[in-house]
């Protein structure tokens, strides 16, 4: 149904794929947007169990979009080393493709927006993040994209060179 990736000898493992992920703090979203444009923004996530989650306004363009259609992409760039002497650069990144919706239980979006907090905030104590969601819970959605595809690839210098280092 995806289609593979077209340099297979640039592939992530499967666990390469889920460090970048892990390692990320944001990736950016694509959606179809009005009139049938793509739509991609930036945004911090929290991902858990093959999915992804993202808070978000009730209304706006992301919300409006989901309303055209459910499929979604989000990709994450783990690195980025520009080598202009070699007219390319050292990259690194994930992609995955899947469903994306509105969270609809109450406990599920509690529990998402506490993750999220505690991943961008280790800190913060349980009254802060409290004090936060009281004052925010209604006003928000979050969004969960559900993986149904997950790649990870890297520049083909990167490859060179973890098989020099082996």
């Amino acid at each position: 149904m995806f289609r593979p990736i077209q340099r297979k000898d640039q592939a992530l493992s499967k666990e390469e794929t889920l460090a970048i992920v892990k390692r990320g703090t944001h990736g950016v979203l694509a959606l179809l947007g009005d009139q049938d444009y793509p739509y991609s923004l930036p945004l911090s996530y929290l991902f858990r169990e093959g999915k992804f989650y993202f808070h978000t306004a009730k209304a706006g363009h992301k919300i409006d979009a989901l309303k055209n259609s459910d499929k979604a992409s989000f990709c994450i760039v783990d690195q980025d080393q520009v080598v202009p002497e070699e007219f390319t650069s050292y990259f690194r990144s994930a992609i995955a493709f899947g469903r994306i919706s509105i969270l609809e239980d109450p406990q599920e979006k509690r529990e998402a927006i506490l993750l999220l907090s505690k991943r961008y905030y280790p800190g913060a104590s349980k009254e802060e993040v409290d004090r936060c969601m009281t004052g925010s819970f209604d006003q928000m959605d979050i969004l969960v994209l559900e993986v149904e595809d997950l790649k990870g690839k890297e520049a083909i210098e990167l490859v060179r060179e973890k098989k020099a280092q082996a």
